[in-house]
């Protein structure tokens, strides 16, 4: 039950419904690397492909995984990235090492496969491991299909050969989502103001739900419904002052939070230091100099460190009413919707792209009182 209907989802759906020999995923990043996982332990023969982006987006970290594994995949055109073609048979499994500090989505594409690998899967993660809530999500979900899947040492990750389980399941609401009403709440001057959100909740095993902590700085107040434990439930966000003047955060466990906190904390004149954002760099665009552009055009400039870190220490320049540049990344038009608050009439290109993650983000936005056109 609720389950997505944005773009990521469908693709994922309709390519294990159809099998179809050429699969296009389109943009979505999260199913060329589940799918292609899927792939090379599925019988049969597949090219799997996407748009011009994907094609320059790296996946030689995860075939390489395959390959060691016994997959048989070969790239279709340029070496280290899509399209690929690859034949599906039974890998053997067993152990295999893979660096910690590369997109957790190779590793969760690897432990997803790893009850259906022969001899199971145990993975060793090298040096620092980034994104850590999002394989912790994955080992939770594995486990609520009947896997047996978990942390045997620090670094180490042990499936065994144990077949997942039907089962009725309902999805909780996305908590990366959430973060563009968190923001709108944080980026309002009326203090009665408030917004309800449906379906998620508290002690929730996304690494994201971390966006309530956060948010808590910035002046927004989230209270639940319901606090039982695993039942999703209304959250209510509230307004109350803010006098933070500066904030530091490590975006490494939450990396899709972090356009959403530096436009956010711009906007309300929040000086910052975001680190851990090394993943942004090859996200559906580059992110960190994405974000440099579009402020700059709304009057902020943004300074960037060894292409992981971000900083705003006041710096301003003379605003433009240049339109917003979406980059085709849904959360670059998300992140900067709520500017609408602050900058009436606010000019969005390429507004569609939320269908990747939030199709019905124009409309909730209408909904909640903004004027879309």
């Amino acid at each position: 039950e609720n389950m997505s209907d944005c773009d990521d989802t469908e693709v994922i759906i309709e390519a294990l419904k159809n099998m179809p020999d050429v699969i296009d995923i389109k943009a979505a990043g999260t199913a060329m690397r589940f799918v292609t996982a899927y792939l090379s332990i599925t019988e049969g023969e597949h090219t799997i492909t996407g748009t011009d982006r994907m094609k320059h987006r790296p996946i030689s970290v995860l075939v390489e995984a395959l390959r060691y594994l016994g997959a048989d995949i070969t790239y279709v055109g340029e070496e280290g990235f899509p399209p690929l073609h690859i034949k599906g048979h039974t890998l053997e499994g067993g152990h295999l090492e893979i660096q910690g500090n590369v997109s957790s989505q190779y590793i969760s594409a690897l432990l997803m496969i790893g009850p259906m690998l022969k001899n199971g899967l145990e993975l060793k993660l090298l040096d620092e491991i980034v994104s850590r809530p999002y394989i912790d999500l994955t080992l939770w979900t594995m486990r609520e299909f009947g896997a047996d899947a978990d942390w045997s040492d620090v670094d180490t990750i042990t499936v065994s050969a144990k077949p997942y389980t039907e089962r009725p399941y309902f999805i909780e609401s996305d908590w990366s989502a959430s973060s563009y009403w968190y923001e709108i709440m944080a980026l309002s001057n009326d203090p009665e103001a408030e917004i309800r959100l449906n379906g998620l909740m508290d002690g929730s095993k996304q690494g994201d739900s971390v966006v309530r902590y956060i948010f808590s700085l910035l002046g927004v107040k989230t209270s639940f419904k319901s606090t039982e434990l695993g039942v999703p439930t209304t959250v209510t966000l509230k307004r109350h002052k803010c006098m933070l003047p500066r904030l530091e955060y490590d975006f490494t466990g939450s990396p899709d939070l972090a356009q959403t906190f530096v436009v956010c904390c711009a906007l309300m004149g929040i000086k910052f230091h975001f680190t851990g954002l090394g993943s942004l760099k090859i996200k559906e665009t580059d992110r960190i100099e994405a974000l440099k552009k579009e402020l700059k055009k709304l009057g902020y400039i943004i300074k960037d460190k060894n292409d992981n870190e971000l900083i705003w220490d006041g710096d301003r320049c003379e605003p433009t009413t240049e339109a917003i540049d979406t980059y085709e990344d849904h959360r670059m038009a998300m992140s900067f919707a709520p500017v609408a608050l602050k900058i009436p009439g606010l000019k969005i290109n390429n507004p569609e792209v939320v269908s990747k993650s939030y199709p019905n983000f124009w409309k909730d936005l209408n909904t909640a009182g903004f004027t879309i056109e």
